[in-house]
């Protein structure tokens, strides 16, 4: 091989593997959160080279009318052990959730928990679970990602009537859930 083809496979080797190493932080916010109207916030912070610390709150504070309510607060912390590099690719995550909820007129897809519908419930959760991400480098600044995640948590909450209604029908229920905990699509400004 030539020094010149040589040379430029060096460079392009070099520049690759180096591309988001001057990456050490991002601020995020998940789009699918912000179609629902729920507030959220998160910050990833670089460990070393291939692991980050990631932290997300959301908070839906709104009573929309008609007696619907999808009122929450989320906390979730997720260690990303990265493929590659930090900030760029595949990444496997190990999280953690807990947070409060009053929920009363929710249609949920495909038809899970269709009690939501009819009912109020207001409660706690606390449980962890494991994630598959991957995240595309925009620009210098820019990354999208894309997060998904299944695992457990224990919920303990009150059930009342119905959303407008305050007649509480069972009071501290608990549930052992196993599923989906984790779906964002991310807008990441990193630096």
């Amino acid at each position: 091989m030539s020094k010149p083809k040589l040379l430029i496979i060096a460079t392009a080797l070099l520049l690759a593997g180096n591309s988001t190493y001057a990456q050490v932080a991002g601020i995020k916010t998940n789009l699918i959160a912000d179609a629902t109207t729920t507030m959220n916030l998160g910050v990833e912070i670089a460990t070393t080279p291939k692991n980050t610390l990631d932290l997300y709150v959301n908070w839906n504070p709104w009573e929309p009318s008609g007696g619907r309510l999808i009122k929450h607060l989320l906390v979730q912390p997720e260690y990303r052990w990265w493929f590659c590099e930090k900030f760029a690719g595949s990444f496997l995550g190990v999280h953690l959730h807990g947070g409060f909820f009053n929920w009363a007129d929710v249609k949920l897809p495909f038809k899970m928990y269709p009690q939501l519908r009819t009912h109020r419930y207001e409660g706690a959760f606390i449980g962890g679970g494991v994630s598959y991400g991957y995240q595309w480098v925009l620009s210098k600044h820019w990354n999208l990602e894309a997060n998904v995640g299944a695992g457990y948590a224990y919920i303990n909450f009150d059930k009342y009537q119905c959303g407008d209604c305050g007649k509480r029908l069972e009071k501290d229920k608990d549930k052992h859930y196993f599923g989906p905990t984790k779906a964002a699509l991310s807008i990441i400004y990193v630096f």
